[in-house]
């Protein structure tokens, strides 16, 4: 009887951690489409080309999966918050930069 209410308690606190962590990482995801938007805005206005969409796409990915294994233990530590929002800070730097860099627009 013992062994059981163990196993469904540390089930609880594993379940619950879980849902702490998907809390804790609504301000991530909300960024994370933020900065999306701002590629799929940026190639659409022609200020990305195909090359450079590439590469800030490559870069969401990354975070995204930075995410996903801080995710996966059901516990995202202050370290591993940390180490995401400076991944997502030079990411919108590098979008912004690309966005507003002095390439030729072609009409055709």
């Amino acid at each position: 009887m013992k062994r059981i209410l163990l196993v469904v308690s540390a089930m609880t606190m594993l379940m619950a951690g879980m849902a702490l962590a998907e809390a804790e990482t609504t301000v991530i995801d909300q960024r994370q489409a933020n900065q999306e938007q701002r590629i799929d805005q940026g190639i659409a206005s022609g200020q990305l080309n195909e090359r450079e969409a590439n590469r800030l796409n490559k870069q969401q990915e990354h975070v995204n999966k930075m995410e996903d294994r801080t995710k996966s233990d059901g516990v995202m530590t202050k370290k591993e918050r940390a180490r995401i929002g400076a991944a997502q800070n030079r990411a919108s730097r590098h979008i912004a930069r690309e966005k507003h860099d002095r390439q030729l627009k072609r009409h055709h």
